[in-house]
């Protein structure tokens, strides 16, 4: 089933862009790798199989959603004011979704986070964790997590060791030139980004992520006022939904509407272009990966926190606050639980069967 849903992914995938071969060679090797890497990989599985799983929270009320959330979904970036944020940093899948395909996939990633020995906290924990910080932060009005006067320990976690700019700058400086031609397109949204007109800049691959790995990306590296700077454009695509629906649906590419929509400090650099997302690149604007994280934090604390960045981006959709709120006030305490013990138990059979083939 997994390899049909793959299979027919990726055809349809390839009406919208042309993926990089070798990207996608490299992705179908990392789905095998773990359980955790193969759940980032197949958002498009997720939404083939939840409808039917979780029955009773895919009639919830809906919202923009996020659509693929995760526990690697969340980073920090510089906002109009130079200040550190940290919050959601990935909204390719972005698509009107029950409020409940957030929470849900949240928490099975942070269960098989623990599975992975990623995470140390018990599964029920995480689970009440979120969805705490979400119903709290939903109850608040939202807020964004600026990391300056409060919440030390998340800027602790953005500025930790392993995200010191000399190693990012190496990093950069090593990925290999561009080999053929680049849309002309993705080079107009490069240029758009640039602090100046004009700016000469090198081209360079870049392979990153996994559920949109194989979608074309274009490094633009170059030097500016005595230090280096980087812009990525990357090849977005109408989110995963719109295939599981067999083509009935919304067939724009959402995130603008995502970024313009939530509770959030804005990233100045963050831009769709047409069908290429542009970004700045910075050692503190970048993904946080789980085996980044430093050995003492408060887990739960930080688990509380992204219910709580959800519930920012949900508020996105104002009319429909009031009726999650009375819909989350008539669920059983254990729905999030529930729910997640059986997604997971799918993702875990698809892994399975995909690591053996």
């Amino acid at each position: 089933m997994i390899t049909t849903a793959t299979r027919e992914y990726e055809t349809w995938l390839a009406t919208y862009t042309s993926p990089v071969k070798a990207d996608l060679a490299l992705k179908h090797v990392l789905m095998k790798r773990d359980v955790f890497s193969f759940f980032r990989a197949t958002f498009y599985r997720w939404m083939e199989a939840w409808p039917n799983v979780c029955v009773e929270v895919v009639t919830a009320p809906e919202v923009l959603a996020v659509g693929d959330l995760h526990l690697e979904n969340f980073g920090t970036w510089r906002d109009t004011e130079g200040r550190l944020i940290w919050g959601i940093n990935d909204f390719d899948e972005a698509y009107p979704l029950p409020y409940t395909n957030d929470l849900v996939r949240l928490a099975v990633s942070a269960k098989l986070a623990i599975k992975a020995e990623h995470l140390a906290i018990k599964p029920r924990v995480a689970y009440d964790a979120i969805l705490t910080g979400y119903t709290e932060g939903l109850k608040s009005g939202g807020q964004p997590f600026v990391l300056a006067e409060q919440h030390q320990w998340l800027r602790d976690i953005a500025t930790n060791k392993l995200r010191d700019p000399v190693r990012f700058w190496l990093k950069m400086g090593a990925l290999p030139s561009v080999k053929g031609a680049v849309p002309q397109s993705a080079k107009e949204a490069l240029d758009h980004l640039m602090p100046e007109p004009g700016l000469a800049y090198s081209l360079r691959r870049r392979v990153s992520g996994l559920g949109s790995l194989a979608h074309p990306r274009f490094v633009a590296l170059a030097e500016w006022h005595g230090g280096k700077i980087a812009r990525e454009a990357k090849a977005l695509v109408p989110s995963a939904c719109l295939w599981a629906r067999d083509g009935h649906g919304i067939n724009t590419i959402m995130y603008q509407s995502m970024l313009d929509q939530s509770v959030r400090c804005h990233d100045p650099f963050v831009q769709l272009q047409g069908s290429w997302l542009v970004r700045r690149l910075s050692p503190y604007c970048s993904r946080i990966e789980l085996t980044s994280l430093p050995r003492k934090r408060d887990e739960g604390q930080l688990l509380y926190a992204m219910g709580w960045e959800t519930a920012n981006v949900h508020l996105g959709s104002p009319k429909t606050i009031k009726a999650i709120r009375q819909d989350l006030s008539m669920r059983k305490a254990m729905w999030l639980r529930e729910a997640a013990k059986r997604m997971t138990s799918v993702t875990i059979s698809d892994w399975t069967e995909w690591a053996r083939g």
